[in-house]
């Protein structure tokens, strides 16, 4: 098989293609052979050895999403997987490869109507998005705001939002991302980059937000959540700022808004499996949208880690084996 190694933490050269034995699946193990890999944000983090992801041996192979069909299945395993069109998570690492195993709990059908590659984008970020827009109960005519919102699960929140008849803002840090959002239905976009842009969300909801999904952290944290109005809710999610964002629990506290940690959407596997099935059949119908922004061949695999390094990316970045 053709899989991306990392020798060692570093740059997004460090990832380089090389070739090796196929994998035999094990005790409830299936082999997958890859016809999409998923790369995320934490991906890159875990190449970098940055502590915003968690920590890894090297070598590594990284990539925790992949779709494509069952081609060997572990003596234990009904057969009947065997030819089955899937999207699976790999148990954290081994998704840049042309095979890959996974646990047989962690298998999902790609649904009628949906394609493999909308499907592996919205494994992660389709949970991810269904889960918080979920957690936030959002109610027609509040004013949400998305941060991160051409991103992979920014994107689909926008569009989440917008259907439960929120008045979504979205935020952004170029003119492509905040075309996109507009696209996705976003009521008002702003460049968070450019000066003056608290002003005019201040002028857009004089009164405070109600819901603030922040997927950017770092100094985006204290400005928005300061300007959640009470009974208002904030959900962390991501760091593609840099870092998580500090946030004030007094004084949240005192206006009653509820903070929902990315860790409290699908405490349970069974949770984490049902979110996936929700987007899978959202998708299916219509009713959601994946983003593939970027698509790079499997040998490519450095250029797709440093677009979203560079927050270039608009979306889901996918590799092809």
């Amino acid at each position: 098989m053709r899989v991306v190694v990392a020798e060692r933490p570093g740059p997004p050269d460090v990832l380089r293609v090389t070739t090796g034995p196929n994998p035999v699946p094990g005790a409830g193990q299936v082999r997958v052979a890859v016809e999409v890999a998923a790369v995320t944000f934490n991906d890159t983090m875990l190449r970098a050895g940055s502590g915003l992801g968690r920590p890894v041996r090297f070598p590594v192979v990284l990539g925790n999403g992949v779709g494509g069909v069952v081609d060997a299945v572990g003596d234990d395993v009904d057969p009947g997987w065997r030819g089955a069109v899937v999207v699976t998570a790999t148990g954290g690492t081994g998704g840049y490869a042309s095979t890959a195993l996974a646990d047989v709990v962690d298998l999902h059908r790609v649904p009628d109507g949906l394609g493999v590659r909308d499907a592996t984008a919205l494994l992660a970020d389709g949970r991810t998005a269904v889960g918080l827009h979920e957690a936030a109960g959002i109610r027609p005519g509040e004013v949400v705001v998305v941060s991160a919102a051409a991103g992979g699960v920014g994107s689909l929140l926008v569009q989440l939002a917008t259907a439960s008849g929120a008045q979504v803002v979205a935020l952004a840090g170029s003119g492509p991302k905040l075309r996109l959002a507009r696209e996705l239905g976003a009521w008002s976009t702003l460049n968070y980059r450019e000066p003056g842009w608290l002003d005019r969300l201040d002028h857009l909801a004089p009164d405070g937000v109600d819901i603030v999904f922040d997927g950017v952290g770092a100094e985006l944290t204290a400005a928005l959540s300061a300007r959640v109005r009470r009974g208002g809710r904030y959900l962390p999610h991501g760091a593609a700022g840099g870092r998580w964002g500090d946030l004030d629990a007094h004084a949240l506290d005192g206006r009653d808004v509820t903070v929902v940690p990315l860790d409290a959407i699908g405490p349970t596997p069974a949770d984490l499996r049902r979110l996936v099935e929700r987007a899978l059949e959202l998708a299916a119908r219509g009713a959601l949208r994946p983003v593939v922004g970027q698509v790079f061949p499997l040998e490519l695999a450095a250029q797709a880690h440093a677009a979203i390094r560079d927050r270039m990316a608009l979306g889901k970045t996918l590799l092809l084996p």
